[in-house]
C-alpha cells in the first residue's frame, strides 16, 4: 500500500512543475499544491522525510527563498527557509511547522488518508490536513501572495519545517532551539500550530499544558488467588487509581460546568495497567502478584501550583506507607530558563499579540479568548528559552479532527487561512517599533 502511494507521489512531481509556476492567486493551483503535500506519507514511525523535503525545497526555489537543510539527527532533515528583511538588525519572525503526522488506519477512513481526496463539498480528506501541513503550506502561500504584490519585509522571516513533533520533537524543534543556528537567527516571535475552531472565532494559544508522565508501582506479599488479606500489591494500586480517578473527576467537572477551559485544568488519564504472572495461556489465575503498576498521562497548565500537585502524588497517589513508589518518565518544567511561568503575555505588554489580533481583524476574522493548549506542541521549546510563541491554526467552523479518522479541512477554510496569514506576516514583518534594544524578550 505504501509503495502504491510512493508511486502516486512520483506522478505528482511532474504536475507540481506546472502548479509551482501558476499565478499566485489561482485557487485551483493553491489547492493542488496543498493536496500534493498531503499525499506525501510522513506518518510515524517511518515518515517519508526525503520526498517531503524535496517538495518544500521546490516550493522555496519557486518563491526565491533562501534555504538550507539541517540534520540534528541522522535522516531527520529540518528545512529552514529565509525571506530576508531590509533591516536584519531587528529580531526576526519564525514560522514553525512540523512535517510528520500521526499514523492512521486506512480501513477506518472513508477515503485513503494519503489520497487527499477532494469531495463535492470541498472537503479535503487527508492525514495532516489539520495537523499541521495546512499551516506550513499557508505560510508559503501567504508569502507567495506578498511577493507577488511587491511587499518587502523589514524584519527577516524564517520558516522552519521540523521533523518528529508527533513523537516529542526531541530530534527536531528541541535540538533546533538549542542550536547555534537558531541563536544566529535572532528570533523575536514564533508562530506555531493551534487547533481548529467549531465556531466562527479563531483560536489562539499563549501557553500549553506540560506533560508529566507518571508511573506508580505497588508492592505487596504474593498470595493464593482465593485468599483475602490486606495490603496486596493490587489492592494498594487500586486505592491509588481510585484517588486519581476522584481528582480527575473534580477537574473534569470544572470543564463540564463551564468554569474553566480544558487547557486550564490538570488532566489525568491512565495509559496502562501492568500486573499478573504470565503463563503460556495468558496469566496465572490463582496467584495474587507481588507487584503491580500503572502509568498516567498528566497534563499540567503552567498556572498550576506544582508543589501542591507533587504533594498529592506523594501523600495520596503513591504513599510510601502502602509500599508505593513512583517515577516520572517525563516531567516538563512549568517555568522557562529564567524561572518565569512558561507562557506568552496576551495584554498590552506584548505587541506581537496586539498585532495578531489586528491582523486577523483586517482579514475579516476574529480571535476568541486566548487559551492554553490542552496538549503539547513544539512551541514549548521556544517558550522555554523565554521567547514569545503563539499557537495559531486558522481553521474556523471546522470540527476538531487531528489524530482522528477522516481528518479533513474544507478548501474554502484553507484559502481563508491564507488570507489570515498574509495579513499576519505583513503586519509582523513591517513592525519596527519594538527593537532588540528595547529588551523585548525580557519584557515579554
Amino acid at each position: 500500500m505504501r509503495n502504491r502511494h510512493r508511486l502516486l507521489h512520483i506522478c505528482f512531481v511532474f504536475y507540481q512543475l506546472i502548479i509551482f509556476s501558476s499565478p499566485a492567486k489561482s485557487d485551483d493551483s493553491i489547492i493542488e499544491r496543498f493536496r500534493a503535500y498531503l499525499q506525501i506519507d510522513t506518518s510515524q514511525p517511518n515518515p517519508d522525510y526525503t520526498n517531503a523535503s524535496k517538495f518544500i525545497l521546490a516550493q522555496a526555489e519557486a518563491l526565491s527563498l533562501e534555504s538550507q537543510t539541517l540534520e540534528f539527527a541522522k535522516n531527520k532533515p529540518l528545512i529552514l527557509l529565509k525571506w530576508p528583511g531590509s533591516n536584519p538588525q531587528l529580531p526576526s519572525i519564525l514560522l514553525n511547522s512540523h512535517t510528520d503526522v500521526v499514523p492512521s488506519e486506512p480501513s477506518k477512513w472513508s477515503h485513503h488518508p494519503f489520497g487527499a481526496h477532494l469531495d463535492s463539498q470541498g472537503n479535503i480528506f487527508a492525514r495532516g490536513s489539520q495537523d499541521m501541513k495546512c499551516v506550513g503550506m499557508q505560510y508559503l502561500e501567504a508569502i507567495r501572495r506578498l511577493k507577488a504584490s511587491g511587499f518587502q519585509p523589514v524584519r527577516s522571516v524564517y520558516l522552519s519545517f521540523v521533523p518528529d513533533e508527533e513523537i516529542g520533537g526531541h530530534d527536531g524543534a528541541e535540538k533546533f532551539a538549542d542550536s547555534h543556528v537558531f541563536n544566529s537567527l535572532n528570533v523575536g516571535i514564533v508562530l506555531d500550530e493551534g487547533l481548529a475552531s467549531t465556531t466562527e472565532d479563531y483560536r489562539a494559544f499563549y501557553a500549553e499544558r506540560c506533560p508529566w508522565w507518571l508511573v506508580i508501582k505497588a508492592r505487596g506479599a504474593p498470595g493464593h488467588g482465593a485468599k483475602l488479606y490486606d495490603n496486596s500489591a493490587m489492592e494498594n494500586l487500586f486505592k491509588s487509581i481510585e484517588s486519581v480517578r476522584r481528582f480527575r473527576a473534580s477537574q473534569f467537572d470544572l470543564v463540564k460546568a463551564g468554569l474553566k477551559a480544558e487547557g486550564e485544568v490538570v488532566s489525568v488519564n491512565m495509559a496502562f495497567l501492568k500486573a499478573g504472572t504470565p503463563s503460556p495461556n495468558g496469566f496465572v489465575m490463582n496467584l495474587q502478584p507481588s507487584e503491580a503498576e500503572a502509568g498516567f498521562d498528566i497534563r499540567v497548565p503552567p498556572t498550576t501550583d506544582a508543589e501542591s500537585l507533587e504533594r498529592r502524588i506523594v501523600e495520596e497517589w503513591a504513599p510510601a506507607s502502602r509500599n508505593m513508589t513512583f517515577e516520572f518518565k517525563q516531567r516538563a518544567s512549568l517555568h522557562d530558563k529564567f524561572g518565569r511561568p512558561i507562557l506568552t503575555a496576551t495584554d498590552s505588554s506584548n505587541p506581537w499579540w496586539n498585532l495578531l489580533e489586528e491582523a486577523v481583524r483586517k482579514a475579516n476574522g476574529k480571535l476568541g479568548k486566548p487559551e492554553i493548549f490542552p496538549a503539547s506542541t513544539d512551541a514549548r521549546y521556544f517558550r522555554e528559552r523565554g521567547l514569545p510563541a503563539i499557537g495559531f491554526s486558522p481553521m474556523a467552523n471546522t470540527p476538531i479532527l487531528l489524530h482522528d479518522h477522516n481528518e479533513f479541512l474544507n478548501q474554502a477554510e484553507y484559502l481563508k487561512g491564507i488570507d489570515i496569514y498574509e495579513s499576519i506576516i505583513k503586519a509582523y514583518a513591517s513592525y519596527v517599533q519594538h527593537s532588540k534594544d528595547e529588551a523585548s524578550r525580557d519584557e515579554l
